[in-house]
């Protein structure tokens, strides 16, 4: 066990899902929420996002059992009656989160192609950084568009479903996080395939765009 590389994980989670939860706050405060704002999350502070379980104890977890790494932080406040467009404002307060993460993912991922990071040039350490930094935000980005409440992705499910669905969502929101953990530990193996595939996938893409 490298206690330094675990430091290095720590301090991108840390980094990733503060900038992920602050988007959130960002676009609600854009579409007229200031409960984010009131609260004081529109911060860098880790102090004010910072969940001891998810942000730390389950990056670390994961990454020690060699799976793929994702968490979470203090969910934002949101309130859904002050947003534009209501339910399609809540969708993109949501999707705000996940798309920060791909573009951390992408932007750490050009950095490292076109230095040669990703690939040794600056040393084992900077190498690891460079690419645990972009799968780590590609991590995040899939699991929060689970479409299970409360995850990001149910917001956006929330927003295009008939409205005997969303009464469902509605329900089940309260368990929903325990139906997710649930989840990956009863089928973790196909959980962590499924993950896999989706980050090899946008790999994948990245390399296109780069034309390789």
């Amino acid at each position: 066990m490298n206690i330094g590389y675990i430091l290095i994980i720590l301090i991108i989670v840390v980094g990733s899902v503060i900038l992920h939860e602050l988007a959130h706050g960002v676009v609600a405060y854009w579409l007229g929420d200031r409960t984010a704002k009131d609260a004081g999350r529109l911060s860098l502070n880790p102090i004010k996002h910072i969940d001891p379980f998810m942000s730390i104890l389950v990056p670390v977890v994961l990454y020690l059992l060699n799976a793929p790494v994702f968490g979470g932080a203090k969910p934002v406040p949101v309130n859904f009656a002050n947003l534009k467009w209501r339910e399609w404002g809540m969708a993109l307060v949501a999707l705000a989160g996940p798309m920060t993460n791909f573009l951390l993912a992408f932007i750490f991922f050009l950095i490292g192609h076109f230095s040669g990071a990703l690939y040794g040039a600056g040393g084992e350490t900077v190498a690891f950084i460079f690419s645990e930094s972009v799968l780590i935000n590609l991590g995040f980005m899939i699991f929060n568009l689970i479409p299970i409440p409360p995850l990001d992705g149910s917001r956006v499910l929330y927003a295009i479903a008939p409205d005997g669905f969303r009464n469902i969502l509605a329900t089940i929101e309260r368990y929903g996080i325990i139906i997710v953990y649930a989840l990956i530990v009863l089928f973790g193996e196909v959980f962590s395939h499924l993950m896999i595939s989706g980050m090899q996938g946008i790999l994948n893409f990245f390399y296109l765009l780069v034309g390789e």
